[in-house]
């Protein structure tokens, strides 16, 4: 069944070995923020730096492989109809918006709201660490200067996870202005049973 994250919010669930996990953008220019534990050993989560190291590669696509701090395959990329993702920048936060919004009200970002859904799982906010962030444009010049740009996703793309391990999952629509082109808009996803054999 589908399910809507309302825009600037956040949610959590599990999802077992073999289910797949796809994330949609229904109206399209919208991030959403994943991250991961191992249902059965917290102390084990999605790992940006294991991702980008055994990866090889800063983009991530269909065939992409996201590792545990573990060195565990944590979901692969079974399916993509974007192929542009970032897993390089922390969750937006309060911090982040007095940062790079000084003149707006904060609000608890991605990082907050991953962290109040995680609660209900007895996960410490400390072990919310960097994002996988679904559908986000970041471009790295030949310099090193990071720009965010807006989402290539379309209204409807999708991206599908296939879990390697049980896990406890957290996703949200993600609440910064310059990710989601200032249009803050809701996230869908849907859990699908393991492909039969």
């Amino acid at each position: 069944m589908r399910q809507t994250i309302q825009p600037r919010s956040g949610t959590a669930f599990t999802i077992k070995e073999g289910e797949r996990l796809k994330v949609i953008d229904p109206e399209g220019e919208q991030v959403a923020d994943l991250y991961a534990f191992n249902e059965h050993d917290k102390d084990e989560f999605i790992s940006s730096g294991r991702s980008l190291d055994y990866n090889e590669s800063l983009k991530f696509k269909k065939g992409s492989l996201l590792y545990s701090n573990q060195s565990n395959v944590m979901f692969e990329i079974i399916d993509d109809k974007v192929e542009d993702h970032d897993f390089l920048l922390t969750p937006c936060s309060v911090d982040t918006f007095k940062h790079f919004y000084p003149n707006e009200e904060p609000v608890p970002g991605c990082h907050g709201n991953l962290v109040a859904a995680f609660a209900e799982f007895d996960i410490p906010e400390h072990h919310v660490c960097t994002t996988f962030n679904t559908f986000m444009n970041v471009e790295v010049d030949s310099t090193g200067k990071i720009a965010v740009l807006p989402p290539k996703s379309k209204a409807g793309d999708y991206t599908i996870f296939e879990a390697k391990m049980d896990m406890i999952v957290g996703l949200t629509a993600c609440s910064a202005g310059e990710s989601n082109n200032f249009r803050y808009k809701p996230i869908q996803f849907e859990i699908m049973p393991a492909n039969p054999l």
